[in-house]
């Protein structure tokens, strides 16, 4: 006995297609499309009002400061001139520009070079100690890495004051250096080169460290097993597995760290103030003392123009390789 609901078909006989389902129809004069395309513009307004007043503004006018040649005259009498190009021509044929540039690429390899490598130290530490002292660690790292430049510069500067510096009275009790309680580090252009690269450094360590930890959790500890299993020492299963699986974060953070550590400016200005005698006066310090104690407005947006474009170069290539190692994911 059949169902009252089933339908019943002739043998040889053919089956009627059954009908597509209905498009759902269009409110009339497309105000459905129209509130769905303008709702992301009015949710990313506020975000993109604050970027243009901010950030995209004061980098026009920067760009249109760099082209003119705007000093005290500017500050009294609100004038200045048009001269073009004359800022650029000025600046690329000064010898201190390039002097500052050449300081700014050694200055910048020291501190990534010593950051990405204490940080990987770290990062290994980290995954070798129990779950206490690793929360602890971190809770050390994470504190350091909070502190402002500026409060920091200022006490790592009383570290080493000549007298009365903790920094100093410690190196003398050690007695490998002698007695250098009264000794000026920022007097000293090896001394002061060494002040601030061991400040920069020791706040750069902990986003390394955590970071690199981060991405180390990630790996398979299988590889590991059959690496020692296969007799490898710690070292070629580092430098084999951990080293071969963190190559992308490592590139990634080196980057980072390349864009950051060039613009340094904080650290040195508050301990050397880019002294003595220039020996640790960067481009940040070299646009600094013409912008702002020279007066010489002009020059000093011409030159932080040519930092942001050779900047430029660095965060393209960041960007680039960001993509493809999300592509290999």
């Amino acid at each position: 006995m059949s169902s009252p609901t089933a339908t019943t078909v002739a043998v040889g006989e053919p089956v009627a297609a059954a009908a597509p389902p209905r498009r759902p129809r269009r409110q009339r004069g497309g105000r459905g499309v129209k509130r769905s395309g303008l709702a992301p513009l009015l949710l990313l307004s506020p975000a993109g009002l604050v970027i243009i007043a901010l950030t995209i503004v004061p980098i026009g006018y920067l760009i249109w400061m760099s082209f003119t040649d705007a000093g005290q005259r500017m500050l009294f009498t609100g004038e200045y001139d048009v001269v073009g190009l004359q800022q650029y021509r000025d600046i690329l044929t000064d010898p201190s520009f390039w002097k500052s540039f050449a300081r700014t690429v050694g200055f910048t390899a020291a501190m990534v070079g010593g950051s990405v490598l204490l940080g990987m130290g770290v990062a290994q530490l980290i995954g070798k100690v129990g779950r206490v002292m690793r929360l602890a660690l971190t809770f050390v790292l994470i504190c350091a890495w909070a502190m402002p430049n500026v409060a920091s510069s200022m006490v790592w500067g009383w570290l080493f004051q000549p007298g009365y510096g903790v920094g100093n009275w410690l190196l003398t009790q050690t007695h490998l250096f002698g007695d250098v309680t009264d000794t000026n580090w920022a007097d000293r252009p090896g001394l002061a080169f060494v002040c601030i690269w061991m400040l920069i450094v020791w706040q750069a360590v902990p986003f390394v460290a955590l970071t690199l930890h981060a991405a180390q959790s990630q790996v398979d500890p299988a590889y590991y097993e059959a690496a020692r299993m296969d007799g490898a020492s710690e070292w070629r299963v580092y430098w084999t597995i951990t080293v071969h699986f963190l190559r992308p974060t490592l590139l990634l953070v080196t980057i980072l760290s390349i864009i950051w550590d060039f613009n340094v400016f904080n650290q040195i200005w508050l301990i050397s103030k880019g002294g003595p005698d220039g020996a640790t006066s960067t481009l940040g310090v070299y646009a600094y003392r013409n912008a702002f104690v020279s007066f010489h407005f002009g020059v000093g947006s011409a030159i932080a123009v040519v930092t942001t474009l050779l900047l430029l170069g660095l965060t393209a290539f960041y960007v680039r390789s960001l993509v493809r190692t999300g592509e290999e994911l």
